[in-house]
């Protein structure tokens, strides 16, 4: 997975001492990185029966993911034709 940065996403938090400083779901000990594996191969239903997660947890995280993988919008300018140029 792609470099994130964590500290935009408001569903986790990493707390050094609490599971080494990992990014875990906000007031949980649960490893945002467990998730995301079991995921590979289980449904959110099936992650959330097998861990203490929520279903908006889950797709915080996930649509923090998706925007994180968008390409960065660019401001878009506009320059002043010259004479030379028309």
């Amino acid at each position: 997975m792609a470099n994130l940065d964590w500290s935009q996403c408001p569903a986790v938090e990493s707390v050094p001492g609490k599971v080494s400083g990992a990014w875990v779901f906000r007031n949980t000990r649960l490893p945002v990185a467990t998730v995301i594996e079991n995921l590979e191969d289980m449904s959110i239903d099936e992650v959330m029966d097998q861990f203490d997660v929520t279903r908006e947890q889950i797709e915080a995280v996930l649509e923090f993911v998706a925007q994180s993988l968008q390409p960065p919008i660019l401001p878009h300018t506009t320059t002043a034709a010259d004479a030379h140029s028309i």
